[in-house]
C-alpha cells in the first residue's frame, strides 16, 4: 500500500525547462516565478550550456533540477531544450529562456486547452519585451502588435516559448533539433503539423523576457560569434531531411529574404554586364545597393534601421549557404550531459510543501 501512495506522488503534470547561459542576471526571477506556477504539483529543470559566470551558483539556492552539456562547443540554441526534456517527467513541458518571467494565469489556461483537446501539441502566448534599446527587438515588436491575437488562434509555430504535450513529442521523435543555431521552435512545430498536430497561440501574456541589455551593433556581433547567422541554412538542412521544404520555404521569413537577395543580386549583375560589360560594373552595383537602403529608410522612417535590415538581410544570404554545408549530428540522440543537481522533492514540488524560493 505504501509503494502504491510513493508511486502516485511521483506523478508530475508540468515540467518546467529553463534554457541558460550565463543568465547570472536573470536567472533567480526566472526561478522564482517557475517555482510559484508548479507550486501544487511540477518541476523544474534547469538545462545550462556550460555557462562560466554564476548562473549555476545561483540556481543551485534553489529545489531545481540542474543539467549541463559537457561539450561547451555544441552550445546552439536547439539543445538546450532538447537536453531539458531529456530529464523531465512531466506530462506537459514549458520551454522557458533564463531572461523570461513566466505567468502562472497564461499556465493554468494552457493546461485546461491541453486537458481537454487530445489534439493540440502545444499552447503558447504573447511574449512582453521589456527591454527594446537595440533595433532588432523594435523590429520584432513592431511585427508582433502588427500580429497580436485578440482570440485564440492556430498556428505555425511557438515562437519565445510553449507548453508542449510530451505524448506529441514522442510521437515526432525529439523535442527540439540539437544542430540548430536559431529555430529550432518553427522545425518542431513543423515536424507537428506534417504529423496532423495543432499549435495554438492565445492572447494572453505568457512571459516578461529581459532580452540582451547590449546595444544593436553588440546584439549583431553577438549572433555572428554564436553562430545564429548560418541557423537559416541549418534549418533547411532539417527541412530536407524532416520533409517540409515547402513549407519551410514558403512560410519562413528569413530564407525568403536570403533566397530574395541571391535573386536581386544575380538580377543586377546580369543587367549590369548586359547594357555595360565589366567598366562601369561596379558604380552601378553600388547604385543597386542604393535601391533598398533607400526604400527601407523610408519604410521604416530611420537610416540606421535601413541600414542595419540590410546588412542582416545580406549575413542571412551569406549564412544560408554556409548552413547548407554544416555536418550534422542525429537529433534524436542522448546529448552528453552532468546532471548536477537533483530536486529534493523526486515527485515534484507539492502544495503541502511549497518551494524555498531562495534568497531576494
Amino acid at each position: 500500500m505504501i509503494l502504491l501512495v510513493e508511486e502516485k506522488l511521483t506523478v508530475v503534470k508540468v515540467s518546467i525547462v529553463i534554457k541558460t547561459l550565463n543568465e547570472e542576471k536573470n536567472i533567480r526571477m526566472s526561478i522564482k516565478s517557475s517555482l510559484a506556477v508548479v507550486a501544487r504539483g511540477g518541476e523544474v529543470v534547469i538545462a545550462d550550456s556550460a555557462s562560466t559566470d554564476n548562473t549555476i551558483e545561483i540556481a543551485k539556492e534553489f529545489p531545481v533540477t540542474i543539467v549541463q552539456i559537457k561539450n561547451p562547443a555544441e552550445r546552439c540554441c536547439g539543445i538546450g531544450p532538447q537536453l531539458g526534456y531529456q530529464h523531465t517527467k512531466g506530462d506537459y513541458i514549458y520551454i522557458l529562456d533564463g531572461d523570461m518571467e513566466l505567468k502562472a494565469s497564461f499556465l493554468e489556461r494552457a493546461i485546461e486547452i491541453l486537458d481537454n483537446e487530445p489534439d493540440v501539441a502545444g499552447v503558447g502566448g504573447y511574449i512582453h519585451e521589456m527591454r527594446t534599446e537595440h533595433l532588432e527587438v523594435q523590429g520584432r515588436v513592431n511585427r508582433l502588435r502588427r500580429l497580436r491575437l485578440k482570440h485564440p488562434a492556430e498556428v505555425q509555430c511557438l515562437s519565445g516559448g510553449g507548453l508542449y504535450r510530451r505524448s506529441a513529442i514522442d510521437d515526432v521523435g525529439y523535442f527540439s533539433d540539437r544542430n540548430l543555431h536559431a529555430f529550432e521552435e518553427y522545425d518542431l512545430g513543423a515536424r507537428l503539423r506534417i504529423k496532423g498536430w495543432r499549435l495554438v497561440k492565445l492572447e494572453d501574456q505568457a512571459v516578461d523576457h529581459y532580452s540582451y541589455s547590449m546595444s544593436t551593433w553588440r546584439v549583431l556581433w553577438h549572433r555572428l560569434c554564436t553562430g545564429r547567422f548560418i541557423s537559416s541554412g541549418e534549418l533547411l538542412t532539417a527541412a530536407i531531411r524532416g520533409d517540409y521544404v515547402k513549407n519551410a520555404v514558403s512560410e519562413t521569413r528569413i530564407i525568403q529574404i536570403a533566397i530574395g537577395v541571391w535573386i536581386y543580386w544575380a538580377f543586377a549583375f546580369v543587367i549590369s554586364y548586359w547594357l555595360f560589360g565589366t567598366r562601369p560594373i561596379v558604380i552601378l552595383l553600388l547604385l543597386a545597393l542604393l535601391v533598398p537602403l533607400l526604400t527601407m529608410t523610408i519604410r521604416h522612417r530611420s537610416l540606421k534601421l535601413a541600414l542595419y535590415s540590410i546588412l542582416t538581410w545580406h549575413l542571412a544570404a551569406v549564412g544560408t549557404l554556409i548552413g547548407l554545408s554544416r555536418r550534422r549530428k542525429p537529433p534524436s540522440d542522448r546529448i552528453d550531459s552532468e546532471v548536477l543537481q537533483t530536486a529534493p522533492a523526486a515527485g515534484g514540488i507539492s502544495a503541502t510543501h511549497p518551494p524555498d524560493l531562495g534568497a531576494p
